[in-house]
């Protein structure tokens, strides 16, 4: 077995990132990759709790911009992220790993309700636990919610996979001359306003002094080897 930094830790998907180079819904293939790389860290030692967006479906915020109600549209993008939490379920028991949907809105006849005494349980079982139906409430984001997990678990670090290599000045999708920070603190993100985490997200792990690292989801290996303790993306610490 590996020798891990880092035991237990949150890791945090986008559902954009499930959709590969689609414009909606999941990709087999990429879902199918994430889930051996999650394998990898959970053989060599690592309890996986996983919360997964629902942005590859459906965004409640965007449609509340177009005249939505926000609290319907919220609803409605929790009820995504558990089409993606049971997908990405789906993709880990097939490969041989046992896995667990806990839904934050009632759904008994999917999944099991989120009790935090129970995730921590199947944890410790050795069973992957995904955190769907964000926290529960409209307003808050699957940020805030990861944020939310990592704290009730007592994860050692809560991981951001994302479609850029960690945290940047300025876009650098838009800007080629984006600087990337190797290491920056909760204060500094809020100060500097970067965009990368909600803030209500940001300020709960720093009030919990939970360690976040953002990093490229398509790079492979990285998931291990940052469990390992190797400097990829950037570090946010109190």
């Amino acid at each position: 077995m590996s020798t891990l930094k880092y035991r237990r830790i949150l890791l945090k998907l986008s559902g954009e990132a499930l959709m590969g180079n689609a414009d909606y819904g999941i990709d087999p293939d990429i879902i199918h990759g994430l889930a051996r790389e999650i394998i990898v860290a959970q053989e060599a030692g690592a309890e996986i709790g996983l919360v997964i967006g629902g942005g590859n479906i459906f965004r409640g915020a965007g449609l509340a911009a177009g005249g939505m109600d926000r609290v319907t549209g919220d609803h409605m993008g929790m009820l995504a992220t558990v089409i993606n939490a049971l997908a990405m379920q789906d993709a880990l028991e097939k490969l041989g790993v046992n896995a667990r949907v806990m839904s934050a809105i009632k759904i008994n006849q999917i999944c099991e309700d989120y009790i935090r005494r129970r995730a921590v349980r199947h944890l410790e079982k050795g069973r992957i636990a995904i955190f769907a139906a964000g926290t529960g409430n409209p307003f808050f984001t699957t940020d805030s919610a990861a944020a939310l997990r990592a704290t009730e678990i007592n994860a050692e670090l809560l991981l951001k996979a994302t479609m850029v290599d960690g945290i940047y000045d300025a876009d650098p999708k838009k800007n080629p001359d984006a600087v990337r920070f190797d290491h920056l603190t909760y204060n500094e993100v809020l100060k500097r306003n970067l965009q990368v985490m909600d803030t209500a997200a940001f300020a709960l792990c720093r009030d919990n002094n939970i360690p976040l690292r953002l990093y490229n989801l398509r790079q492979e290996g990285a998931l291990m080897n940052i469990l390992k303790g190797e400097d990829i993306g950037t570090l946010v610490t109190r």
